[in-house]
């Protein structure tokens, strides 16, 4: 387990850690990763600013640079998240561990909350985190929830994160993420997934299966996920993303992106 984002930036970095992110580096913020040519970022800037409950900005690199001023000094977009999935006209085409020579001058990152960085709160008031207790990556399904078209990323469907409580903890855990609007804040739905067009919880579209135990509610929240299905859709020349639950981890702290 690494205590610190830049121990598992360095750690990720020398090819020792490739696994998904949750419950590593504890109490850092981790962020969803998009990356797309000059042409298209106004397009997806646009995207998350009027789909902000899945596509909450935190950084924007400029254009050309790989490097992070803001959620950790000096990281690197290319080499320091543990898995890479590369586009090509909307379908993917590449899994990587280092972008390095796939970067180009034309390339703008963004930085994207994640629903990783309020795991803490929850399992510092007690609530268990299932795909962490069962050391698995967390459930993420595609739903019937649409998003604000914006430019050329139109017609695109929400993807959500999942993790189960009990009623009582359901609530609560509500209650304690509405804080954190920044890496995605309250969930969007609770209870039946059929509501949201999720047929079978069982078989996630991406990530994992996790445990739903007799009487739990199932807790949906929007997931960074979902500019992978923007892409899809859409069909720009290439966009790197992270590989779904694999985050890039700062130095800053969840807390500092409680309201």
């Amino acid at each position: 387990m690494f205590k610190t984002g830049k121990e598992l930036r360095d750690a990720i970095r020398n090819g020792r850690f490739t696994g998904p992110t949750a419950g590593q580096a504890k109490g850092y913020v981790q962020a969803n990763l998009a990356v797309l040519p000059k042409d298209w970022a106004y397009d997806f800037l646009l995207f998350a600013q009027r789909n902000p409950k899945p596509c909450p900005l935190l950084e924007v690199g400029e254009t050309g640079s790989p490097f992070t001023p803001i959620l950790a000094e000096g990281a690197d977009i290319r080499t320091d998240i543990p898995r890479y999935f590369v586009y090509e006209k909307g379908v993917k085409t590449a899994e990587k561990t280092d972008i390095s020579g796939l970067w180009s001058e034309d390339y703008v990152y963004f930085l994207l909350g994640c629903s990783f960085s309020f795991e803490q709160a929850l399992l510092a008031e007690g609530l268990e985190i299932r795909h962490i207790t069962e050391n698995r990556n967390v459930p993420m399904y595609v739903t019937n929830i649409m998003c604000r078209d914006a430019g050329r990323f139109t017609a695109t469907p929400m993807v959500v994160s999942m993790r189960p409580f009990s009623p009582d903890h359901a609530e609560k855990a509500a209650e304690i993420t509405r804080y954190y609007p920044a890496v995605h804040g309250s969930p969007v739905h609770m209870g039946d997934p059929a509501a949201i067009g999720i047929k079978d919880i069982s078989t996630p579209d991406f990530g994992d299966s996790v445990t739903l135990k007799e009487g739990e509610v199932p807790v949906f929240w929007a997931c960074g996920v979902t500019p992978q299905m923007a892409a899809a859709v859409a069909r720009p020349p290439v966009m790197i993303t992270h590989a779904p639950g694999h985050m890039f981890v700062g130095d800053l702290h969840d807390s500092d992106f409680r309201i």
